[in-house]
C-alpha cells in the first residue's frame, strides 16, 4: 500500500494515524490549554457573549497575541462567533456557537481528569526526575 499524498475528501471520516488527516490538526487546536480555557469561559457565559478584554482578564497568563490567535482559530473552525460593535474603540464580543457548546462537555471531562490525577502525575514526574539524576 502506498502512502497517501493528497488530503482526504471534505467530510470524510478521519484516520488519526494518517499524517495528512485533518483530525490531527483539529486535535492539536482543541487540545491546547488556551482553547480549553477560552471554551470554558465562553461556556460559563453562554448564551451571552464575552468581550475580548474580559476573556483576557479571566485567562490568567494569556498574551493578547495568543488569545487573538486562539480566538481566530476557534472562529475559523465554527466553534466561536465574533461580533464587532461599532464604537470608538470598537467593542468585540465572542460567544460559543452550538458546535462550540458541544465541545465543552468533552473538554470539561479532560479538565476534570487532569485535576483529579495531577498529584499522581507530579509524583510520577518526580520519581522519573530522581531516577534520571541517579543515572
Amino acid at each position: 500500500m502506498t502512502p497517501r499524498t493528497t488530503r482526504p475528501p471534505v467530510g470524510a471520516r478521519g484516520d488519526l494515524f494518517d499524517p495528512l488527516c485533518p483530525t490531527r490538526r483539529l486535535l492539536d487546536r482543541i487540545g491546547g490549554k488556551w482553547t480549553s480555557m477560552a471554551v470554558k469561559v465562553l461556556a460559563e457565559a453562554s448564551p451571552d457573549e464575552v468581550r475580548f478584554a474580559e476573556l483576557q482578564r479571566r485567562m490568567a497568563g494569556v498574551s493578547q497575541k495568543m488569545l487573538s490567535v486562539t480566538l481566530q482559530a476557534l472562529c475559523r473552525d465554527g466553534l466561536v462567533s465574533r461580533r464587532v460593535e461599532s464604537s470608538v474603540p470598537p467593542r468585540v464580543y465572542y460567544g460559543l456557537t452550538d458546535l462550540g457548546v458541544s465541545l465543552e462537555v468533552p473538554l470539561a471531562a479532560v479538565r476534570q481528569w487532569a485535576e483529579e490525577h495531577m498529584a499522581e502525575i507530579d509524583r510520577a514526574q518526580q520519581l522519573a526526575d530522581e531516577g534520571a539524576a541517579d543515572s
